[in-house]
């Protein structure tokens, strides 16, 4: 299959939410593996999903996470000293690690039980750094609409919420548009509906979405037994072979938004 073609433009963020479970980590993956085949790209790729979905379904183990690293620069006096002089974009991209044409970076979880709010700041000051050193940052956010609320994406261009054929994955979809909708820091992003497990004719499901959500619908991607095929053999979806249903949608669905675009770009 040939590389997706895309105009180089730094600093553009795609950040994808949605239900837990609605396939946002399959998009993410299968979006950065397309499009990590341009080697004109420079493609960063954020996991801000405590569950860390994002670097399995990359096939990257993480060594870093912004979580440790916040736990270092508090805990460890020597680690303190040796950032306090170092730009924060540095010190954040200590945490990045070199994937098969991108690099990645993993939120991780916090330091202890409770609130994510410190480690989501230090998440977001972070994306708003190293973003600006790539032309593509995709960011696969945690499940519901809580780092929409927490303004984690705030400054992205484009938010792309999945959902399934659940009434609870419809129902979280329209909980995060509405926060979309409601926040003052998100105008003019462009947010579109990609909806998946789909079977047989889409074009009712597609009317159905549009009608109660409101939103675009960027593609539909099938039901895809490789996906449970590599789950299962803790497989990396990005590797996925180029006639699997869910890959070939992907595509079309990155080509799609080329061609509403008339510039090349997401």
């Amino acid at each position: 299959m040939p590389e997706v073609e895309l105009t180089q433009e730094s600093g553009k963020k795609i950040a994808i939410t949605g239900k837990g479970g609605s396939g946002k980590t399959m998009l993410a993956a299968i979006m950065i593996g397309l499009l990590a085949r341009n080697e004109m790209l420079n493609i960063l790729a954020i996991d801000a999903d405590s569950a860390i979905g994002l670097a399995y379904a990359l096939g990257i183990k993480a060594n870093m996470t912004v979580g440790e690293l916040r736990r270092q620069m508090i805990e460890e006096p020597g680690v303190k000293a040796a950032v306090q002089s170092r730009h924060i974009r540095d010190v954040m991209a200590d945490a990045l690690e070199v994937g098969n044409g991108f690099h990645l970076l993993v939120m991780g979880r916090p330091e202890g039980p409770g609130c994510y709010c410190t480690i989501n700041e230090l998440l977001r000051y972070g994306i708003e750094r190293l973003s600006k050193e790539f032309d593509i940052t995709i960011i696969d956010c945690e499940a519901g609409p809580e780092q929409v609320n927490r303004r984690v994406v705030q400054g992205v261009d484009t938010l792309i919420i999945v959902t399934d054929l659940s009434i609870r994955g419809v129902e979280a979809a329209s909980s995060i548009i509405e926060v979309v909708r409601n926040d003052e820091t998100m105008k003019g992003v462009r947010t579109g509906l990609v909806i998946n497990k789909v079977r047989d004719d889409a074009k009712p499901i597609v009317e159905i979405a549009q009608r109660q959500i409101g939103l675009e619908v960027l593609g539909c991607i099938p039901e895809d037994e490789n996906i449970t095929k590599y789950d299962l053999a803790g497989k990396p979806l990005m590797d996925l072979p180029d006639s699997s249903p869910s890959v070939v949608a992907v595509r079309e669905m990155l080509q799609g938004c080329k061609a509403r675009s008339g510039e090349g770009r997401l």
